[in-house]
């Protein structure tokens, strides 16, 4: 247990980060924001138009989180020095409760840290994740599905609600591709940084003489796009193809030619959907994920036109190799662009992304050149 000396030498650094993050925040404007928004949503009127009563909605939603946020960082500085107060009074059997206190609000500052980076059109919506194995057969299919489930966990860990669009079991074990929906405020924005090829080194548990194996798999992360950002798709440039569902999803699903896949024949962009019963919701889904595609496949097109060199740096390419994760001859998660190492492999692979995603970010931010295609060499393997 720290002493009050020591709590209190460590709570200085964080009081000043609390102030920025509140002077940042200036929850004066926040609150003159939403009643200007709370105003505008009060006109009837609005609400026969969709297409400017959602964003007003959306940005109410983000101004009462902010504004939640900024009560939180209030009432949680508050309560530590009360503690503090008692500790000097010679209530020393508060000091487990205020270092634990003290913990908490570092993680939330943090977290919320992140947040104020999040600021681009995209960044608030749900995210659609894809991830695909790499050459390897099994060992590489069985990688992705790890892979797939850390993601979930991830978006469980964040209280977001997660939606399968569609899932190819392997051959033997693991998956031939997945791409699922995370919902929830900022999923995009967090997780757009996780696109890229992800390794694994580890003993192989498909390998009789249990020889050390390396495995690759790509994730691919693009904002789900709503009615208020217009991405035109003409019915001309579809070719739109039903068949029959495969694999997980029950005897209804796979009697019936209810998977849809859509081809944007322009680009080439291919999207496959078949997890509901209905075709006509997996063609709603399917929909969803090819506006998706299409609006990052635009933004992409604009950044190597502009040749902005400092986006270029912080693009991620598909092929990139951006993060590695050893099991074997030692345990660690490391990232080539950031140089962010966590040490309990474990509990990153059961969804620990914090420490990736903020350092991404913060990196980000900071315009800092991005590394990537990292070898064995960077980690001693």
């Amino acid at each position: 247990m720290s002493s009050l000396n020591d709590l209190e030498f460590a709570f200085a650094p964080l009081r000043d980060t609390v102030r920025d993050l509140r002077e940042y925040l200036d929850p004066a404007r926040l609150r003159r924001e939403l009643t200007e928004i709370e105003t505008k949503l009060a006109d009837p009127a609005m609400w026969s138009n969709p297409a400017a009563s959602q964003p007003l909605m959306r940005d109410r939603k983000r101004l009462e989180q902010l504004i939640g946020d900024d009560d939180d960082l209030v009432r949680r500085t508050s309560d530590i020095e009360a503690y503090f107060e008692l500790a000097r009074e010679g209530a020393e059997e508060v000091l487990p409760d205020l270092e634990r206190e003290m913990n908490t609000l570092r993680e939330f500052c943090e977290q919320l840290e992140a947040k104020t980076m999040l600021s681009g059109e995209t960044d608030p919506l749900n995210a659609i994740v894809t991830v695909h194995p790499g050459a390897g057969g099994t060992e590489s299919q069985d990688w992705a599905e790890m892979l797939m489930r850390m993601y979930l966990r991830w978006a469980e860990q964040q209280g977001f609600k997660t939606e399968m669009n569609d899932y190819q079991d392997g051959d033997e074990a693991g998956i031939k591709s997945a791409t699922f929906t995370i919902q929830g405020e900022f999923a995009f924005g967090l997780l757009a940084g996780e696109s890229g090829v992800h390794r694994l080194v580890r003993i192989s548990p498909f390998d009789s003489a249990k020889r050390r194996h390396t495995s690759f798999a790509s994730v691919y992360v693009s904002p789900e796009i709503d009615d208020t950002i217009e991405v035109n798709i003409r019915s001309e440039d579809l070719r739109i193809d039903t068949y029959r569902s495969g694999g997980k999803g029950g005897q209804h699903v796979n009697t019936t030619d209810s998977a849809v896949r859509m081809t944007h024949i322009p680009t080439g962009i291919v999207v496959t959907c078949q997890n509901e019963r209905s075709q006509i919701k997996n063609r709603d889904k399917a929909m969803k994920m090819l506006r998706s595609r299409l609006y990052e496949y635009e933004l992409a097109k604009k950044k190597a036109i502009t040749k902005d060199i400092e986006d270029a740096k912080l693009d991620i390419n598909f092929g990139s190799q951006i993060r590695s994760y050893v099991l074997q001859p030692y345990r660690i998660a490391k990232d080539h662009r950031t140089k962010v190492e966590v040490g309990d492999v474990d509990k990153v692979l059961d969804g620990y992304l914090e420490p990736f995603l903020r350092g991404y970010l913060l990196m980000k931010r900071r315009g800092t050149a991005v590394t990537t295609g990292g070898s064995d060499d960077d980690l001693d393997v």
